[in-house]
């Protein structure tokens, strides 16, 4: 199988190229010239990474499952998850919930997906046998989490595990705001939502996990970054961090009071968009809910973004460059997971591929969403750049042009280990 384009995002640049593949593996990207297979418009991108992504399955499949949500990625361009370890009943915090959650994925994955494990309080004991089963590395919360069944670490259980993590040279993903420093909405507006989680319990926090990876070695990763000052305690440090789109395209003068669909923690703060290229990794926290759930005010509306599927084309909206996005959205999360045959357009790689028509103009809305339940702060936007078509492993998975739906490809995917 050969895929020619002018447009190929590969060996960090934009170029014309063949792509040959055999048996799901890309063997060779040659000169455009040395092929005579037909043309394709589009650029061609790698099939894109995204480490951060709540499913939910078992226990809150209500909320999204591995069909909907693995159906969506492939939608969107992405072909490999990391799922987090939390809002799934019971949390992946033992191998025993490790293994349920590998037993509700089996036969339901449009793409590949993998798992993180869960670092609370009192299962120290538990992350060598994580991490053996086939974790790809370890997730915490210095905050509240919200759900009990997930409870966030305080410094002393951080000590505990850190060692532990370090010595297995697992990562450790961390949600990082300090508690104290947070406070209760004082009323229902968004800038009160904002006011209660201010910048300095992430900073804080933030520099509580340098002086840590620092002690102990512990490989530490920053997820879902919103303060803009926050960035310059992870430079020169030895841990890394991610932002997410929602971060990037929206401020907080974007957001009605009432429209608690933009409600995520930490919140939406404005600032970010021009430090993209420094931050260096982009994944969505998708973290979807059903619709009653957003209801009320920014003081008892579930805090959550569903995006899953609208990365790219949200992204691209932003930023021109393709050879940035796969860069911030394909090799940096692949190489966070340590998934060497993922997020690259390079022989000895998975063709996981992406067709991409980064001129396409069109607005979201309910009925171009794959995902459970379609309500996101997206919907109504104008985007530029549309996913045509997705290939894991060779195999076309989705075609935006097919409206019968016969080329979306269920339980292609596979469970990725370790």
């Amino acid at each position: 199988m050969i895929l020619r384009g002018r447009r190929v995002v590969t060996g960090g640049a934009l170029t014309a190229a063949a792509i040959h593949i055999e048996n799901g593996v890309i063997t060779a990207v040659r000169p455009f010239e040395e092929a005579g297979a037909p043309v394709i418009d589009e650029v061609i991108l790698p099939g894109l990474v995204d480490t951060h992504v709540h499913i939910n399955e078992p226990g809150r499949t209500h909320w999204e499952g591995f069909e909907t949500a693995t159906r969506a990625a492939a939608a969107g361009g992405v072909t490999t998850l990391i799922e987090m370890p939390l809002n799934s009943i019971p949390a992946t915090t033992t191998v025993a919930a490790y293994r349920r959650k590998l037993e509700a994925a089996e036969g339901k994955l449009s793409v590949d997906t993998g798992f993180w494990g869960g670092v609370v309080p009192g299962n120290t004991k538990d992350l060598e046998g994580l991490w053996r089963e086939g974790v790809f590395g370890f997730k915490c919360f210095l905050a509240p989490s919200g759900v009990d069944e997930f409870e966030h670490v305080a410094e002393a259980d951080l000590r505990e595990a850190m060692p532990v993590l370090a010595r297995l040279g697992a990562p450790l993903l961390v949600h990082a705001e300090l508690p104290a420093l947070l406070t209760s909405p004082a009323g229902a507006t968004y800038a009160d939502w904002l006011a209660s989680r201010p910048p300095k319990a992430e900073c804080a926090a933030i520099a509580l996990m340098v002086r840590l990876a620092r002690e102990t070695g512990a490989r530490v990763h920053i997820v879902h970054l919103s303060a803009a000052e926050s960035l310059s305690l992870v430079e020169g440090s030895p841990i890394s961090v991610e932002t997410c789109p929602h971060y990037l395209a929206f401020a907080p003068d974007d957001i009605p009071d009432g429209a608690t669909e933009f409600k995520c923690a930490p919140p939406i703060r404005g600032g970010l968009r021009g430090l993209v290229s420094r931050i260096g990794m982009v994944v969505s926290d998708h973290s979807p809910s059903p619709p009653e759930m957003k209801c009320g005010d920014f003081r008892s509306a579930w805090g959550g973004i569903a995006s899953l599927e609208l990365g790219l084309p949200v992204m691209a909206t932003l930023y021109d460059s393709p050879v940035d996005l796969a860069r911030w959205m394909a090799e940096a999360p692949a190489s966070l997971a340590g998934l060497e045959r993922k997020g690259r357009i390079a022989p000895g790689y998975d063709a996981d591929l992406v067709l991409f028509d980064p001129e396409a103009r069109w607005t979201v809305g309910p009925e171009s969403l794959h995902q459970r339940h379609k309500h996101t702060p997206y919907l109504g936007r104008k985007l530029r750049g549309r996913v045509c078509a997705t290939y894991l492993r060779g195999e076309k998975i989705y075609d935006d042009g097919d409206s019968s739906g016969a080329d979306f490809r269920r339980s292609r995917g596979r469970v990725l280990k370790r």
